[in-house]
């Protein structure tokens, strides 16, 4: 096979930001833009009375198990303090 067979998948952490209330979400993905159209479209039950959602940030991962790892590592007590101090909430 070459090297232009190979796929490369590539999985995010993400942060984002509702502008009705300012809460931050943290999550991971293979795919941000759908992700954050099945939020914006009330898709996701935990998060649709919180929409429009804003994409701030996001870091990638060549593996999923390195992307749920970062995640959770977000939503530690420290770290939510960090973001909170970063964009003036704590992330869900």
């Amino acid at each position: 096979m070459s090297h232009r067979d190979t796929k490369h998948f590539m999985y995010f952490v993400y942060l984002l930001r509702s502008l009705k209330n300012n809460d931050l979400y943290v999550g991971s993905t293979e795919d941000i833009e759908n992700r954050l159209t099945k939020y914006n479209a009330g898709k996701v039950r935990s998060t649709k009375f919180y929409r429009p959602w804003q994409l701030l940030d996001f870091e990638s991962y060549p593996a999923r198990s390195e992307a749920v790892r970062r995640e959770k590592f977000l939503k530690t007590g420290q770290q939510k303090e960090m973001l909170k101090n970063k964009y003036g909430h704590v992330p869900k």
